[in-house]
């Protein structure tokens, strides 16, 4: 329960599993304030004009003041002239009054305020506005980054499909029915909290089928669990575990399963004491929104990569459902980082997309990570970004949102840079009023805010 629940009827018991400052809402808060309050890579070029900015500045304003006072005549004879059609320009005033003008004009037109809420302002506005969109950034800099991703890496389960397999089928062989085979089945894997072992057991659970006690449970990875139930071993998973069981599988039995992975199910043998008794089933339901997300990815010029512990088969036809470029398949929760690797040593800017523990690696090692949905703590504490609403479609914001974040930054320091370098020319001149530079140098920071609250139009049209 996260909060702003409402129970209309029966009976609700809660209970509180984290303290004030560790709540959903309270974690929420503090991404948001780190990434507000977070510097990226472009506000230190900021940072640096600034440095060199202010001190040329006042090189720049005492020389104002000394050539006004070695050339009165000049300066003096451009004022005389600008007055004939600039009307806050007064040559009735002294050379020296005009000087100490001029000085100060550029002391107040220099002042860099515009320039240092060039990055912020555009972070704030982007940042408040992912939030109310579902996107969590929790570093600033991931926006920067975000722009230049050309490859987007994304989980299977729970970021493709919706994360909650279900048993589909179940093929018998010889004298076993389909409640002898989950029953065999959903007693070994009772003992293990993998999603797809969840699946059997609650299929078995749905049917009212008793389990038995199994003993000796191990869990191969990449090939699947075995037990002791009753008097004989039973496995459940690969071909090469059922191999290693001793349990023989015909050019029929493998050709049944081959049927069930073209159907993006993912397909699991069941053997006991040695032979092969069945084929379950196991689709998990692919999130409405994803064929939708993929497209806008093509759109947005993202290559699109999709990494699954599931076979060649059922990986490829679940990519082609949704309009995946690229599978790669059997990647064991281990090897997921070295893929985004060799994605990154072919020149991609590589974004990864997980939401579960065995994800936390691949996001830390991909320039952007992405945990969706609720995730776990390691996942979010890995990632750069978070999209709590369990969305693809979210994700395709946080592209969008991040490439408008930029550009609005740049036009910000373009603004506060051409306004200063114009009127610092007019200053030192005597052409503006020392009531004007400070209008200018107002009406910069004014117009930097403003470019920046037209973030708040950057996903306008998405839900």
């Amino acid at each position: 329960v996260i909060g702003a629940t409402l129970n209309t009827n029966g009976v609700l018991k809660v209970k509180a599993t984290k303290i004030g400052n560790e709540t959903f809402l309270n974690q929420v808060i503090k991404m948001v304030e780190e990434a507000q309050g977070s510097k990226i890579p472009i506000q230190d070029f900021a940072d640096q004009v600034t440095k060199v900015f202010v001190p040329i500045v006042l090189l720049l304003s005492a020389l104002t003041l000394i050539s006004w006072l070695i050339f009165p005549e000049f300066f003096g004879g451009l004022v005389e002239w600008a007055s004939n059609f600039i009307p806050w320009v007064n040559p009735e005033m002294t050379s020296v009054s005009l000087a100490f003008y001029a000085m100060i004009a550029v002391l107040v037109i220099a002042c860099p305020c515009a320039l240092g809420l060039a990055t912020p302002t555009a972070l704030m506005v982007g940042s408040g506005l992912g939030a109310e969109n579902g996107i969590l950034i929790r570093k600033g800099e991931a926006i920067q980054r975000m722009k230049d991703v050309d490859a987007i890496v994304l989980d299977k389960t729970g970021t493709i499909t919706k994360g909650k397999p279900e048993v589909t089928d179940v093929i018998t062989f010889g004298e076993w029915s389909e409640t002898d085979v989950l029953k065999m089945a959903a007693s070994v894997e009772n003992n293990s909290e993998h999603p797809l072992a969840r699946a059997v057991v609650n299929a078995a659970n749905d049917q009212n089928i008793e389990l038995e006690k199994s003993t000796g449970f191990e869990s191969i990875t990449g090939k699947g669990v075995k037990a002791i139930v009753g008097d004989g071993a039973v496995g459940v998973g690969t071909g090469s575990l059922m191999e290693e069981l001793g349990a023989e599988i015909t050019t029929d039995q493998s050709t049944r399963k081959q049927q069930l992975e073209e159907q993006a199910k993912t397909a699991v043998y069941v053997s006991q004491a040695g032979n092969l008794v069945g084929i379950l089933g196991i689709a998990d339901e692919v999130k409405s929104d994803s064929k939708q997300a993929i497209s806008e990815f093509k759109k947005l010029g993202l290559k699109t990569i999709m990494l699954t512990g599931d076979n060649e088969k059922t990986g490829r036809a679940i990519a082609e459902k949704v309009g995946i470029d690229e599978v790669s398949a059997e990647v064991l929760p281990d090897q997921k980082s070295n893929e985004i690797k060799k994605l990154q040593e072919q020149g991609f800017v590589v974004a990864m997309v997980g939401d579960g523990i065995n994800d936390a690696p691949a996001l830390k090692s991909a320039d952007v990570g992405i945990a969706i949905g609720g995730g776990t703590d390691i996942a979010l504490e890995a990632a750069d970004a978070v999209a709590v609403r369990d969305r693809l479609g979210d994700v395709v914001n946080l592209v969008k949102l991040s490439r408008a974040a930029r550009r609005v930054i740049r036009e910000n320091i373009t603004i506060a840079l051409a306004l200063k370098a114009v009127f610092l020319v007019t200053s030192i001149t005597g052409l503006t009023g020392l009531w004007l530079a400070v209008l200018a140098d107002t009406g910069a920071t004014v117009l930097v805010t403003i470019n920046s609250l037209r973030l708040l139009m950057a996903l306008r049209g998405s839900k």
